[in-house]
């Protein structure tokens, strides 16, 4: 795929205005209250791996509605100091698949949490998480709920992420006070919405996000996820304006004007699934409404060959230096 966005120099100084409704905080403060008046954990039983440096759990929280939410919780075997945590969002279609698929974070000396999807995998596998609540809306993900902010699909995802990292506050040996939340493309977004709502996090990491700058990613690209989008629109004709609305309650940008935890960024410049100009929107405002943007420490890392898959095992290793140097982690902070 040749280049198809902005030029990089005009990405680095793209930060466009994005529709944000009047009442996007008490949206949130409302909807993630009503979550947090119910106790977070509710069951957590050891999970047998076959693996002999890591320890795992199968772990249940209570997510938007209180409605159960499955999760992986695993940490370096032996160890029973407290651990700085990291909290993962999966992509689009996926599930939480079984604990030995993500062990970079465990194996590096972090205690790690990998929530589930509700209601997805039905692209990739590996969930265990249904969503059981029904809207007017088109039949994917991305357009389940779509006609009103309180019915949107994505309403209930974020609020299960930010609950996520109330959970892993909970459990036992992890630290607290270090909690770093990471994903890549819809996890990428659910990072950002969580960073923007979630005060006292230690770092987020995001790569390719989902669900920022949305109405020029639904301009740019046919791509899935917002290509699921337009074709929703392309049938229901009348319904662009209340789409547009309940979009603008769950949009990137704005998660991250309120973001001030340290932030790490990869994009691809040839990405067509989540268009890299979204991402420097996000990335160029990122602490512009927290009034803390000079002590938020940012970096992005552009990857000019690549599209969605990034800076793949590069990226990672990247992640895992700045992360380290960031938190004290012995092993993983060596120079780039």
């Amino acid at each position: 795929m040749p280049l198809f966005d902005l030029p990089l120099d005009q990405l680095e100084r793209y930060a466009p205005a994005v529709a944000e409704p009047a009442d996007f905080d008490e949206f949130w403060r409302v909807t993630l209250a009503e979550a947090a008046a119910r106790p977070v954990l509710v069951d957590v039983r050891p999970e047998r791996t076959g693996l002999r440096l890591v320890d795992s759990w199968d772990v249940t929280f209570a997510g938007f509605g209180g409605d159960p939410v499955r999760a992986w919780y695993t940490r370096p075997a032996g160890v029973d100091a407290p651990l700085p945590t990291v909290v993962e969002y999966v992509g689009y279609g996926r599930g939480r698949g079984l604990p030995h698929e993500r062990l970079t974070w465990p194996v590096a000396g972090y205690a790690h949490l990998l929530m589930d999807n509700r209601g997805q995998a039905g692209q990739y596998g590996g969930g265990d998480t249904p969503d059981p609540h029904g809207a007017p809306g088109g039949p994917c993900v991305v357009t389940r709920g779509i006609l009103a902010p309180g019915d949107y699909y994505y309403r209930r995802l974020i609020t299960d992420a930010v609950r996520a990292v109330d959970a892993a506050r909970a459990l036992p040996g992890a630290d607290a006070s270090r909690v770093a939340v990471a994903g890549n493309s819809q996890g990428g977004g659910l990072a950002l919405a969580v960073a923007g709502l979630v005060g006292d996090l230690a770092a987020v990491l995001v790569t390719a996000p989902f669900l920022c700058h949305i109405e020029r990613a639904v301009e740019l690209t046919d791509a899935s996820p917002y290509g699921e989008i337009v074709r929703y629109l392309a049938v229901q004709r009348e319904a662009a304006q209340a789409v547009r609305r309940t979009l603008s309650y769950v949009d990137g940008v704005s998660f991250a004007r309120r973001a001030d935890a340290p932030a790490h960024f990869g994009v691809g410049l040839r990405d067509t699934v989540c268009p890299p100009s979204t991402a420097f929107a996000a990335y160029n405002q990122y602490g512009a409404g927290s009034g803390r943007r000079s002590a938020a420490r940012r970096e992005l890392h552009a990857y000019p060959f690549n599209g969605h898959e990034g800076g793949e095992a590069t990226h990672a290793r990247r992640q895992l230096r700045w992360l380290g140097s960031l938190l004290g982690v012995a092993g993983t902070a060596a120079a780039d």
